[in-house]
């Protein structure tokens, strides 16, 4: 018989004074069912993180300097000088202007980070049902006396 083990061996079950014995033990094994659930993790796409170089024309005023030379001419008036006329008298006037210089150097600006998290919610059902309703179609004049006058005339 399934579900039932007989051991046919003496069991004292009493106290030493006790004479009382089991002469034959039978169990029954109660069993019950229960469900199984189980959640399948599957992969529905996948997310790539990664840089790309884009590269921008940027275009900057920089306020510069530079020198300019004014010559002027004087009508003077004509006095007498006592410097001989040569041709070896030179002034020298250096100039000078700021030149740019561009360089470029590379900074951090940010930094990107994903990660993964679990997230519970509840898929909700939207399904249409159908149910059937009463329509009354008259033909004719005739007078339909009802509980409710939720009919349908047709």
């Amino acid at each position: 018989m399934e579900g039932v083990e007989a051991k046919n061996e003496d069991i004292n079950l009493g106290t030493e004074d006790d004479n009382s014995k089991i002469v034959e033990d039978r169990k029954l094994i109660l069993r019950q069912e229960e469900l199984d659930i189980a959640k399948n993790r599957v992969q529905i796409g996948q997310v790539e993180l990664s840089k790309e170089i884009v590269e921008e024309q940027k275009e900057v005023d920089v306020p510069v300097i530079h020198e300019e030379v004014v010559i002027e001419r004087r009508a003077i008036d004509r006095h007498p000088s006592d410097s001989p006329i040569t041709e070896e008298e030179t002034i020298r006037i250096p100039v000078t202007e700021e030149r740019v210089e561009v360089g470029k150097h590379t900074v951090v600006t940010g930094e990107v980070s994903a990660y993964k998290r679990e997230v519970g919610e509840t898929k909700k059902v939207v399904e249409t049902l159908k149910k059937e309703e009463a329509r009354v179609h008259k033909d004719g004049e005739p007078h339909i006396i009802g509980n409710d006058g939720d009919y349908t005339l047709h």
